[in-house]
């Protein structure tokens, strides 16, 4: 489905509430002069009034602004803040919820929590999903650069430096920088070195765009007594066998924290390992009873930040912690786990 004009989507916002709150057409009413802010609009359904803000390309940097113009502009007390988009993703959806500013999307989903009007609809599919990978400052080789970012944060660095420290042609790192810039997710200092001024957000709106199943995943089962068990055969038999390797997904969050135990093994590697490797750990493709994942990646940036955790190479947290959200078992768990302990930055936003 295209996303409709201002004109139109607002009518939706509008049409939608009244249905709701079960207002009549008659009382129902859309200003958009009311407001100083081109984007915005007084919407009234019967006593209720809603400021809304039409947010058309819903990304966290998009709805993160949207959110902080709402808690700032003067509106009167009996209006409530709304953000209004295609369709909310679960980080815009948490961004909202924090700042306390209610949202709807024309999917049919919402969330408006005031004193005397509760309204919470969710798990409404994305009516405006698009088909294909649009390019983006996350696509695989570009993310090398919020990767770098969420790795050292609070370290200042240039353009230049940053290229070279991540290998991407100077080229596409200015057109990833000034994307970024733009979406506020990175900003320059006074001596013109840039830095991430909100990490949670930058690894929010990464989440948004991070497609795991984009990798090529070969999987399979070995034979173990346990996913710890698992994780260090794999480990050993790739060092022995000098394939590059870094454990990601729930093996990773495990020895990074040591919480919630795991079945599935997810493994990096550049290329599939040879015939002998895996007859040696015993591997045996089945995609149905699989415990191993070989995971062969987009772009080689998911090595970037490995580190050895008790002696397995493990992906960077950050890493770890997107791949986890395509994951099964106790994978939501082990993501808010790791986040909380490894994942914590300040932040000046």
């Amino acid at each position: 489905m295209l996303t409709p004009s201002k004109p139109n989507a607002l009518a939706q916002v509008a049409g939608t509430l009244a249905e709701w709150l079960e207002a009549p057409t008659a009382d129902v009413r859309i200003d958009v002069t009311s407001q100083a802010d081109p984007g915005d609009a007084l919407v009234a359904v019967g006593t209720t009034a809603f400021v809304v803000s039409w947010v058309p390309v819903g990304t966290v940097a998009a709805i993160a602004r949207t959110v902080d113009r709402l808690q700032n502009i003067p509106v009167s007390a009996n209006a409530i803040p709304l953000v209004a988009v295609p369709h909310m993703g679960e980080a815009g959806a948490r961004l909202c919820r924090d700042a306390g500013v209610a949202w709807l999307d024309l999917s049919g989903n919402a969330r408006i929590a005031r004193p005397g009007l509760r309204l919470v609809v969710d798990g409404r599919p994305n009516l405006f999903a698009r088909r294909g990978r649009p390019a983006n400052v996350f696509a695989p080789k570009s993310s090398r650069i919020a990767r770098w970012l969420l790795e050292h944060p609070g370290e200042p660095v240039t353009q230049r430096q940053i290229a070279r420290a991540v290998d991407l042609d100077e080229g596409l790192a200015s057109r990833v920088v000034s994307r970024l810039l733009a979406d506020g997710l990175l900003a320059r200092d006074d001596h013109g070195a840039l830095h991430a001024p909100n990490p949670d957000l930058l690894l929010d709106a990464w989440a948004e765009a991070y497609d795991f199943a984009g990798h090529d995943i070969l999987r399979g089962h070995v034979a173990a007594r346990s996913g710890e068990d698992l994780v260090h055969v794999l480990a050993d038999a790739f060092v022995e066998g000098g394939i590059e390797h870094a454990a990601t997904g729930l093996a990773a969050a495990w020895l990074y924290t040591r919480f919630a135990g795991f079945r599935t093994t997810s493994m990096y590697v550049p290329a599939v390992p040879p015939a002998n490797v895996l007859e040696c750990i015993g591997f045996r493709e089945d995609p149905r009873g699989a415990n191993v994942w070989l995971v062969l990646p987009r772009d080689e940036g998911v090595f970037h930040g490995a580190r050895e955790q008790d002696g397995v190479r493990c992906v960077h947290p950050v890493q770890a912690w997107l791949d986890l959200r395509a994951h099964p078992e106790r994978a939501a768990e082990a993501a808010d786990r790791l986040r909380s302990d490894l994942l914590t930055w300040s932040h000046d936003g």
